[in-house]
């Protein structure tokens, strides 16, 4: 049975809980927090990348998921010059205030995991390589595996 009665919306639907289904194997139970860690994370990459980068990112995306991506987005702001990984994960822990204390590395890892899976794969290299090396090492080492290459 339909659960918004339109097979359409229920497509739509179900995507998201796919992610979040895969976040919550890694980070933990509650669907609440799965989707409060997607988010900042997906911001966050965002604001790093250059503007047409980021729109291509964004297109990339389940329809669902584009309010929590392009939510607060400043397009005349990007990218923003986030050059450390400190930096980047202060950024990220910022944007987690709705979610129980967390590892921002690994919620880094673990939403960028997902992101490789579920986004085509010339979009996931074109945005881990816009980003400085020293958060790549802890974006990209999913996508390094599947297109068999090594650093």
């Amino acid at each position: 049975m339909s659960a918004t009665g339109l097979d359409v919306f229920d497509r739509r639907l179900q995507t998201p809980h796919i992610w979040l289904d895969e976040i919550m194997a890694e980070m933990g139970p509650k669907r609440q927090n799965a989707w409060h860690l997607l988010g900042p994370m997906l911001r966050t990459v965002r604001d790093r990348l250059p503007l047409d980068l980021a729109a291509h990112l964004g297109s990339q995306l389940p329809l669902l998921l584009h309010g929590a991506y392009f939510d607060q987005y400043k397009p005349s702001a990007a990218p923003e010059r986030i050059r450390s990984f400190d930096e980047f994960l202060d950024r990220i822990k910022g944007r987690m205030e709705f979610v129980p204390p967390v590892d921002a590395r690994d919620a880094l890892r673990v939403v960028c995991g997902v992101l490789d899976r579920h986004v085509d794969a010339g979009q996931t290299v074109k945005v881990w390589e816009a980003l400085p090396e020293e958060i790549r090492r802890v974006a990209e080492p999913q996508q390094v595996w599947r297109h068999g290459r090594r650093r």
